[in-house]
């Protein structure tokens, strides 16, 4: 079975073929970062068009590298939300309308279902599952007692992760997306500056605005006792405290449920400390695994991947179906 699948959620317009669920023949990626970089972070309505100038090509792209025609697909998936309403809706429909004139199947996917599911390239899931959901507009604990079953036990109160990433970053002057360059920055850091732990009502959420502050408040500190800011320093110490707080609530989840494969999902699953600390919950009950750097980004073999086991379960969209930007796992 060969399935296309499309992703426009953000800034990234992508198409994938994916063949019987499994093997990813083709991956084509057009990203927007480079644009964006001057805004200092996502522009909407600029996102919006540039999908629309690059979901052809995306398409044709992927077709090419896999080898196949339009004539020769047997369905079509897609990112249906949540997301950028307008991003979204250059895929929703460039999907409808590709179904409509083919005449198979349209399967609508949820974004962090993709990301989730973006770790079967690197091994077999194996259920019950936990997942780690983090990224620029997510911090989720997402607990899947089967396949392509989803429930989120823990949630963000403010920012996500991946977006107090970028906060910080631009606080200290840094460039956009500010994930990559605090994480390089921190490795040359040292343990010189405390921030204090973020305390939630609840053990499996989170909590990143309390954070962001207080690396606002110790660079205003540093001004007025007149001493230069040690941006590596800083990075470091905001890392830390960061993925210390994602790692004790992995902790607190696994001490509640009991799961065969914990997973991590999003952007900031590339990020190395993450990497590194993830792997002290691997056990002889539990297997961790996390997905190759290309594929922690947004792009459509995830959501190919996600829509074969959507596809599997008779989730069907039609001509009507629209855009999500809200869209709940």
């Amino acid at each position: 079975m060969l399935l296309l699948s499309i992703e426009s959620s953000c800034d990234e317009t992508s198409a994938a073929v994916i063949k019987d669920g499994t093997e990813v023949l083709s991956n084509s990626v057009s990203t927007q970062i480079a644009v964006h970089q001057a805004f200092g972070g996502v522009f909407p309505e600029v996102a919006s068009r540039l999908h629309v100038e690059k979901i052809n090509l995306v398409i044709k792209d992927a077709l090419k590298i896999a080898g196949v025609s339009l004539e020769d697909l047997d369905a079509i998936a897609f990112t249906q939300g949540p997301g950028l309403v307008g991003s979204l809706h250059v895929g929703v429909m460039a999907a409808k309308t590709l179904a409509w004139s083919l005449d198979i199947p349209l399967v609508p996917v949820h974004h962090i279902a993709g990301h989730i599911y973006a770790n079967m390239l690197s091994g077999d899931l194996e259920f019950p599952l936990m997942a780690l959901v983090i990224s620029g507009g997510h911090t989720e604990l997402v607990y899947m007692e089967s396949d392509y079953s989803f429930e989120v036990i823990g949630k963000t109160q403010d920012d996500a992760v991946g977006e107090a990433y970028d906060k910080v970053a631009r606080l200290m002057g840094l460039a956009y997306p500010g994930g990559p360059i605090i994480d390089k920055l921190a490795k040359e850091g040292k343990k010189n500056y405390i921030l204090p732990k973020t305390k939630t009502e609840s053990v499996l959420d989170f909590s990143f605005s309390g954070l962001k502050s207080a690396v606002r408040q110790s660079m205003l500190r540093e001004e007025r006792n007149d001493q230069p800011l040690i941006v590596e320093d800083m990075a470091f110490a905001f890392q830390n405290r960061a993925v210390d707080q994602l790692m004790e609530r992995v902790e607190s989840a696994l001490a509640e449920y009991s799961v065969k494969t914990l997973v991590l999902a999003g952007g900031v699953a590339a990020n190395s400390l993450v990497r590194e600390r993830i792997y002290k919950f691997q056990n002889d009950e539990t297997q961790v695994l996390i997905p190759p750097i290309w594929a922690c980004m947004d792009q459509a073999a995830m959501i190919g991947l996600a829509g074969f086991k959507a596809y599997e379960r008779g989730v069907r969209g039609d001509c009507e179906i629209s855009a999500n930007s809200n869209m709940v796992l």
